[in-house]
């Protein structure tokens, strides 16, 4: 009877063993913030892909050079062995667009209410492009730097209604005074030669964000010939804390496709 016993673990070790050697590794998800954010505004979206599994890096942005940034970004994805889904927010996007190039382990790129500029284009102008941008007049005035550089904020009074309508006043408070500056120089830094040109990529955005127009957005989702597009009714350029299952969704719609 023991040696039944022992029989019948063996076999169970080896059907698991041999199980999880058949399983698909599940992608990086690499989250990267925008502008006037960090790293937190994505923690609901965390929540969610790591509960189901995912392996995640929410990484810093230094919101200093558009190129610099990306070198930043690049230098991470270096460091997963695993094929990854790269996602951007907002000024995050031309980031990844170019942070992802000519790296093969790149597997698909999501654009949360982001930029997806072509080459020679700017956040700036893609975000004056279209009408609907209220930005300008909500930035408080430019903090000067010791290199010659400008740092940009939101008035804090002014960041609940312009960048985070359809979050909590509480935290909409949290994210004003813990909100990242970038710099006029980044905004306006042209994009190189733009991965979503060669990377799959999928768009999700709100139809009432007040940063990039929801018009922007769609023309960029059509423009990079976007996988899936999903526009959530009713939120703000910070969709990703205000509806974090839309956007986890994606994202692992992205990680699953082939």
């Amino acid at each position: 009877m023991n040696k039944l016993f022992a029989g019948l673990a063996l076999a169970t070790a080896m059907f698991s063993a041999t199980a999880a050697l058949a399983a698909p590794v599940k992608p990086t998800v690499v989250l990267v913030h925008g502008a006037f954010a960090d790293s937190s505004s994505w923690n609901g979206v965390v929540r969610i892909l790591e509960k189901d599994g995912y392996p995640v890096i929410a990484a810093s942005n230094p919101l200093r050079t558009l190129k610099g940034d990306a070198q930043s970004v690049a230098d991470v994805l270096k460091s997963v062995k695993t094929p990854v889904v790269l996602v951007g927010h907002s000024y995050g996007g031309g980031v990844i667009s170019e942070a992802a190039s000519g790296n093969a382990n790149v597997k698909a790129l999501v654009y949360v209410a982001a930029f997806a500029p072509e080459a020679g284009e700017s956040s700036a102008d893609l975000a004056g492009r279209f009408p609907g941008n209220t930005l300008g007049p909500t930035l408080a005035p430019p903090v000067e730097l010791a290199d010659g550089g400008k740092d940009l904020y939101i008035q804090q009074d002014k960041f609940h209604d312009q960048f985070a309508a359809d979050v909590s006043n509480a935290d909409a408070r949290l994210m004003a005074a813990t909100q990242r500056p970038v710099t006029v120089a980044a905004l306006n830094e042209a994009s190189s030669e733009p991965a979503w040109k060669t990377v799959p990529s999928y768009f999700v955005y709100g139809d009432k964000d007040k940063n990039i127009p929801a018009q922007a957005l769609a023309f960029m989702a059509e423009r990079a010939h976007s996988q899936k597009t999903v526009v959530v009714k009713g939120a703000s350029h910070v969709v990703m804390v205000s509806n974090p299952k839309a956007v986890a969704r994606l994202i692992e719609t992205a990680a699953t496709a082939r």
